[in-house]
C-alpha cells in the first residue's frame, strides 16, 4: 500500500476507441478516409452521433445539430449510422478484453474499464498490458484505441484523453495527487458546467483549489456532493469495476426528416418503433413494467408520458395499447420531430462481481 492512500491501490485501465463510429465508416469505405465525416444527422436536421478527427478540426462534435455541423464544415460528409456493424466490432473488442481479465465494465460500444490488478497473463505492469490490449484490438478490428491507466476509474478515464488518438497515458500511484491538483475543476467527475461556475465563484478553479477546502465547507455549499469532491481530489474513489452491470431501460426512437403534425401519422410511426423495441426486449431477455413515450417538438422542447403496469411485459401486443393511451392523454402542443418508446423497471437482476487486492507490483 502506498503511504499516500489509506486503501488498497488497484490497476485500472480505461480503453476508449478513437472516433469509433466514424473510424468504422472510414475503414469500411476507403473513399471516406482522410475526409471530414459525421455519422448521423444531416445538413437539414438531426444530431451528429460521431465525428471523424478531420471533422473535429473544424469544430464538429458529437451531439451537435447537423445544421450547425454543416455550417462549421461545408465539405462535411454525412453518413447514416450502422449500429449492427458497430455492435459486431464492439463484440470483437470485448473478446480481446476478456483475454486479459474477467473484470470488464463496458460503458458503451466503444469504451470500457478493465481491472487488471490480477490478470490472466499474470503480468505485473498495467502499462504494458494496455499496450498489448491496444495492439490486439488493432489486429482484430483494424481500429485504433487509446487508454488511460491509474489507480481508480476516474483518473484512468481522464488519462485516456491525454494522448488521443492512438495513444495512452499512465498516472502511477505516486503521481496521482499532483496530477489531480493541476486538473481543471470542470474535468472532475460530477462537476458539470453549472457546478463549475459555482465553484469558480468560490475561488475553486483546479484540484489544488478544491483540496484547500474542508469537508464542512464543501458540504455547506455543495450539499451531499461535498464529500465526493473532498474524496475525489485526494484520489479516493471506492467505485470498483463491475462486470454485467444492470441495464435499467430498453428504448427505441426515431428522428424524422420532416415534422409530424398528424396524430394518425405519429401512431403509425410509433407502431414501427414498437416493433423495434419488442425485438430489443426479446433479444436482451428482459421485461419491464413502466412504459414511457417520448416526444420532441419542432421547437426542440421535450415531453414524456409514462404509465406503470401491474405485470412485466416485453411484447408489443401488451405494451402498445399503453402507448396509444399515453398519446391520447392530452392534446399535442405542436408538430413533432422525434418519437420514442422506452421500457423501465426491468425484471433483470443486477450481477456484481468485485475483487479486492493490494497493488505491490510495478505499475
Amino acid at each position: 500500500m502506498y503511504e499516500e492512500f489509506p486503501f488498497p491501490v488497484r490497476k485500472i485501465i480505461h480503453v476508449d476507441m478513437d472516433a469509433f463510429y466514424a473510424s468504422v465508416e472510414q475503414m469500411d469505405n476507403p473513399e471516406l478516409r482522410g475526409k471530414p465525416l459525421a455519422v448521423g444527422g444531416n445538413e437539414v436536421r438531426g444530431v451528429v452521433s460521431a465525428a471523424s478527427y478531420e471533422a473535429r478540426e473544424f469544430g464538429v462534435r458529437s451531439a451537435m445539430s447537423g445544421i450547425i455541423a454543416a455550417r462549421k464544415c461545408p465539405q462535411l460528409i454525412f453518413v447514416p449510422p450502422r449500429f449492427d456493424r458497430y455492435k459486431e466490432i464492439s463484440q470483437q473488442i470485448r473478446a480481446v478484453f476478456y483475454e486479459f481479465t474477467d473484470l470488464v465494465e463496458p460503458l458503451s460500444l466503444d469504451e470500457a474499464f478493465l481491472d487488471v490488478t490480477e490478470n490472466k497473463l499474470n503480468h505485473p505492469s498495467a502499462t504494458l498490458l494496455a499496450q498489448e490490449i491496444r495492439r490486439r484490438i488493432k489486429i482484430a478490428t483494424g481500429l485504433n484505441a487509446s487508454a488511460g491507466i491509474s489507480i481508480n476509474k476516474f483518473v484512468a478515464k481522464v488519462a485516456s484523453d491525454i494522448n488521443k488518438p492512438n495513444g495512452q497515458k499512465t498516472i502511477p500511484p505516486e503521481e496521482v495527487l499532483s496530477f489531480l491538483e493541476t486538473l481543471p475543476i470542470e474535468k472532475f467527475f460530477g462537476v458539470g458546467k453549472v457546478t463549475a461556475d459555482r465553484m469558480n465563484k468560490h475561488g475553486i478553479f483546479n484540484g489544488a483549489d478544491l483540496k484547500k477546502q474542508s469537508i464542512e465547507y464543501l458540504s455547506l455549499y455543495f450539499g451531499k456532493s461535498g464529500k465526493h469532491y473532498y474524496d475525489i481530489v485526494r484520489g479516493i474513489q471506492h467505485s470498483e469495476v463491475v462486470p454485467d452491470r444492470l441495464r435499467k431501460s430498453i428504448a427505441a426512437e426515431r428522428t424524422f426528416s420532416s415534422d409530424l403534425s398528424s396524430s394518425y401519422f405519429m401512431l403509425e410511426q410509433l407502431d414501427k418503433i414498437a416493433d423495434e423495441l419488442e425485438k430489443r426486449l426479446v433479444r436482451n431477455n428482459v421485461k419491464g413494467k413502466t412504459i414511457t413515450v417520448k416526444l420532441k417538438f419542432s421547437d426542440f422542447t421535450q415531453q414524456t408520458r409514462s404509465k406503470t403496469l401491474p405485470l412485466f411485459v416485453n411484447r408489443k401486443a401488451d405494451f402498445f395499447p399503453v402507448v396509444e393511451e399515453l398519446m391520447e392523454q392530452e392534446p399535442l402542443k405542436g408538430a413533432v420531430r422525434l418519437l420514442g418508446i422506452s421500457v423501465t423497471k426491468l425484471d433483470s437482476e443486477e450481477v456484481t462481481k468485485s475483487v479486492s487486492a493490494q497493488l505491490t507490483l510495478d505499475f
